[in-house]
């Protein structure tokens, strides 16, 4: 029996019903003319949190009962999955603790913070975010909220997709960003079980192309922790229950470098007004690099999230006008 099914999805909507933001979907005459697609944007970036990871973890910090709340949820996150725990546990009357590592965004930090969750900080090259995690767990009797491999967390994100084929249900393309693979897990069961059809492409950096590599050997494969500035995008090897999913439903992976994701966090801006993270624009960076044809389709793409401070964006924007010619 399948992990997640539509049915899963669409219970996963009832509870985010009134919660969660339904974000917009966006079109630019431009990338269309730039791809010879219809190209629809779905801006994650305006979800709670800044990122489509709320819609996972309030499905699944909402369906614990009241002694598990009580007691707090545990979680390890580069920034995202952080943000989106600390706040559905504080709607929720519930308390985060959060793992991150060290060198994580000091604007998903501070963020995390704000939304007053406990951090416990490690070093990302050297030490084990999930033992961490399972240590404090067991040891603080916490409940762990893993940022993909759970059933309710995939159910949760496929709402993206459930949404979007709401709006243009003749969807023949569905891009998504991945990384441990929850988001394109649920978003490949919701877009397959309402339009079969649908051709589901997950990217990912070229330095961090562990779900590409795991899918071609057919078992997971772990790599290095991927050197990217798409920090959402680092897992090193595929989750085990996300990989299940992936392996049946997703059709195929594409990579992008770092110099094409800037330049589509730059056309996000310029001509969609859209702040877009390095790990949220990758999709985009797919289509306007070409490395898939999508002439005369209609395309869906998630923009997964926005969480880029202000200095950081301009950094990426002064390595991108320094880089030689050519």
């Amino acid at each position: 029996m399948p992990l997640i099914e539509l049915d899963d999805v669409e219970r996963a909507a009832q509870r985010l019903a009134g919660v969660a933001h339904r974000t917009p979907v966006l079109t630019s005459r431009t990338l269309d003319e730039r791809t010879g697609a219809h190209v629809h944007v779905k801006a994650e970036c305006f979800q709670r949190g800044g990122a489509f990871k709320f819609r996972g973890a309030y499905n699944k910090i909402s369906s614990l009962g009241g002694d598990t709340l009580r007691r707090g949820v545990i979680a390890y996150s580069s920034g995202n999955h952080a943000q989106a725990v600390a706040i559905a546990a504080a709607l929720l009357g519930s308390h985060a603790t959060i793992v991150m590592p060290e060198d994580a965004p000091a604007a998903k930090l501070d963020a995390t913070r704000g939304y007053g969750a406990e951090i416990v900080a490690y070093d990302r090259w050297t030490e084990s975010r999930e033992e961490i995690g399972a240590r404090l767990a067991e040891e603080r009797g916490l409940e762990l909220v893993k940022p993909y491999d759970d059933p309710l967390v995939m159910a949760g994100q496929g709402t993206v997709a459930l949404e979007l084929l709401e709006e243009t249900p003749e969807l023949d393309v569905l891009l998504v960003p991945v990384s441990g693979g929850g988001l394109i897990a649920g978003c490949a069961t919701a877009a397959k079980s309402l339009r079969p059809g649908v051709r589901v492409v997950g990217v990912e950096p070229e330095a961090g192309d562990d779900t590409r590599r795991s899918l071609a050997a057919g078992e997971r494969l772990r790599i290095d922790v991927p050197r990217t500035i798409a920090d959402g995008l680092q897992a090193t090897e595929p989750g085990e229950l996300t990989f299940e999913v992936n392996r049946q439903r997703v059709d195929e992976i594409v990579t992008v470098s770092d110099e094409e994701i800037v330049e589509a966090m730059v056309f996000l801006f310029d001509r969609l007004k859209l702040v877009a993270e390095p790990s949220g624009a990758v999709g985009v960076a797919a289509l306007l690099s070409g490395r898939l044809d999508v002439r005369g389709a209609s395309v869906g793409v998630v923009l997964s999230g926005g969480n880029v401070g202000a200095s950081r964006f301009a950094e990426l924007l002064a390595s991108r006008s320094a880089a030689p010619a050519g």
